[in-house]
C-alpha cells in the first residue's frame, strides 16, 4: 500500500514538476514592475477606483495567460512574444490612466 502511493506521488511530480521548471524571469520581473506602477497611481490619487479596478483585471489576464502558457512545461517563442505584446499593452494602459486628469 504504502508503495503504490509513493510511486503515486512520483508519477505526479514527474509530471507536475516540469510544468514549474519553466520559467519567464523578465514578464515575472514586468508584472511586479508593473504592480508597483498600480499601486502608487493608487497612492497618490491619480488612479480611481474603476482605473484601478480594470487594470487588475488586465494584470490578471496577463497571469491567467502566462499560467496556461506554461502548463504544458514549455513557454514557446510564440507564447513569449504574445506574452510580452499584452504586458506591453497592460503598461500602455497604465500610464495612460496615471496620465489622463481623473483623479481620485
Amino acid at each position: 500500500m504504502k508503495t503504490t502511493k509513493l510511486l503515486a506521488a512520483m508519477l505526479v511530480s514527474a509530471f507536475v514538476l516540469p510544468a514549474f521548471a519553466q520559467s519567464t524571469p523578465n514578464l515575472d520581473k514586468r508584472e511586479e514592475n508593473q504592480q508597483q506602477r498600480i499601486a502608487q497611481g493608487v497612492q497618490s490619487g491619480q488612479l480611481t477606483a474603476k482605473e484601478t479596478q480594470h487594470l487588475e483585471a488586465r494584470e490578471t489576464k496577463l497571469a491567467s495567460d502566462e499560467a496556461a502558457a506554461k502548463a504544458d512545461g514549455k513557454v514557446t517563442r510564440k507564447e513569449r512574444r504574445k506574452l510580452q505584446r499584452e504586458a506591453d499593452r497592460d503598461s500602455a494602459a497604465i500610464h495612460h490612466q496615471k496620465h489622463d486628469k481623473q483623479t481620485r
